[in-house]
């Protein structure tokens, strides 16, 4: 079944003069220009169309893809605001509308802002909506503990950033989990760090638990084959400076220097660690 606002596959019925018609099942008979038909396409030959409306509120089909399609959370710049509106550029010829009545504050043109992407069948409109609780699940999600997951960075509150999960759920990456600098409306892979009672969601950047500290173990002894055997990087090195040189965070890196100290493959010093020679 043909669906407004994704993608979808759909057979060619007919051309006119100025573009072809496709089998949009419940929704009839599609049109497509001609300037989207791939070359060599013809009539009984399927094609990869999305589905929207054009300025005149008429459906159609174009090969061109969306910045994000119905369901979506994405983060779009204004392009225009006028008395029905704010219109974002989601690349498309016809910009999306977010209503006033969907806007958490006046839009401003030039600026970004993260938006839920929906399809009104009552007005048949596909707009957008700066309010996300209501196009959010606000039941808890099912995910574990290290699973990797979809980012979308809103905002930053005093203890962290709050971020979409897989277009579904709220999570949030405390301050203390972040090592890098994060911007408003950027997508990241990130992990489940913990779901808590209440059903809210903790995040961090790096997978939790053993498989993050063998990984990063192994990376720290590759740097140190190559710097000779010794690493001026210790458990009592700033963060910054473990970050910069691994892009781990501090706690991250003391898990796996203590497992190589375990091992027996490294000694630690107060300045930095060295590799033990019959392991080099």
């Amino acid at each position: 079944m043909a669906t407004v606002g994704q993608i979808n596959e759909l057979e060619i019925l007919k051309e006119s003069d100025i573009g072809v018609y496709l089998d949009g099942d419940s929704l009839g008979q599609v049109f497509m220009p001609f300037r989207y038909v791939p070359p060599g396409k013809k009539a009984g030959d399927r094609v990869e169309v999305f589905i929207y409306f054009d300025s005149e509120d008429r459906i159609i089909a174009t090969t061109d893809k969306p910045k994000a399609m119905v369901g979506d959370f994405a983060c779009l710049k204004a392009v225009a605001v006028n008395q029905v509106g704010a219109f974002l550029d989601w690349g498309l010829p016809k910009d999306l509308l977010v209503p006033f009545s969907e806007q958490k504050q006046p839009m401003i043109e030039g600026q970004s802002y993260v938006v839920a992407i929906f399809y009104d069948k009552e007005t048949n409109r596909i707009a957008a909506s700066a309010k996300l609780n209501k196009y959010l699940d606000l039941q808890p999600g099912r995910y574990h503990n290290g699973l990797e997951v979809d980012l979308l960075i809103c905002d930053h509150s005093d203890i962290g950033y709050n971020a979409v999960i897989n277009n579904q759920h709220w999570g949030v990456l405390f301050d203390s989990e972040v090592y890098r600098p994060l911007k408003y409306g950027q997508k990241i892979k990130g992990y489940i760090k913990r779901i808590r009672e209440d059903g809210k969601i903790d995040l961090c950047l790096q997978q939790p638990g053993y498989k993050k500290v063998t990984t990063l173990s192994d990376r720290v002894l590759e740097e140190l084959q190559k710097q000779g055997g010794y690493l001026p990087l210790s458990d009592k090195s700033a963060p910054e400076a473990i970050y910069k040189k691994f892009g781990a965070s501090k706690k991250a890196y003391k898990m796996a220097i203590g497992a190589l100290y375990k091992n027996r493959q490294i000694t630690i010093e107060k300045e930095g660690i060295t590799l033990i020679k019959e392991n080099g």
